[in-house]
């Protein structure tokens, strides 16, 4: 069977210009996440959204988070298993816990889990992103227990980085991929 994606944008959705919709549009064995609030997000209805269609999968599949919906995976893993997730392409967490670097209408995701996640996962980071510092998402992937890779100055590795079809990304992805087979 395929290995299928399930594509999980954060604050704000991602929007035509991210590469998560290029992915989206691309990719035919992916799946993508709707939240009904994507601007005040609640903790608890993103957790729950993501079971609801975690639950419906029948072929493994990889999550592909970005920003808040990273915290949004380490939350859900924590209290929920599905043998269908085999892995998780971490792309430029928030840092839920600082105030200096993420608004407060995330803050309802903080704390930030740290503990080894039951899946491969690897967290993608960019030195310049103004949502976390470098250091920190180095700390986070250390903790998750997920392999790290520096993209160099990307900023939030998001629409504003015009990374279109971002094949870089496609290759983290299939490292991962090649990882779980």
């Amino acid at each position: 069977m395929a290995t299928q994606i399930l594509i999980l944008p954060g604050l704000g959705n991602s929007g035509d210009k991210h590469w998560q919709t290029f992915w989206h549009k691309k990719f035919e064995n992916s799946i993508r996440l709707v939240q009904d609030n994507w601007d005040e997000p609640i903790r608890e209805e993103w957790i729950e959204r993501l079971n609801e269609e975690v639950v419906k999968l029948k072929s493994p599949t990889i999550l592909v988070a970005h920003s808040l919906a990273v915290s949004l995976v380490l939350h859900w893993a924590k209290t929920n298993n599905n043998p269908n997730i085999i892995g998780a392409l971490l792309v430029a967490p928030a840092d839920v816990d600082s105030p200096q670097h993420t608004p407060d209408v995330i803050r309802n995701f903080a704390p930030m889990p740290l503990y080894k996640l039951p899946f491969p996962s690897i967290v993608v980071a960019s030195e310049n992103d103004p949502y976390a510092s470098f250091e920190r998402k180095q700390y986070f992937a250390k903790n998750w227990g997920s392999d790290f890779v520096n993209v160099g100055q990307q900023g939030h590795i998001n629409s504003d980085s015009d990374l279109k079809y971002w094949e870089e990304g496609q290759l983290i992805l299939q490292q991962l991929i090649d990882k779980v087979k």
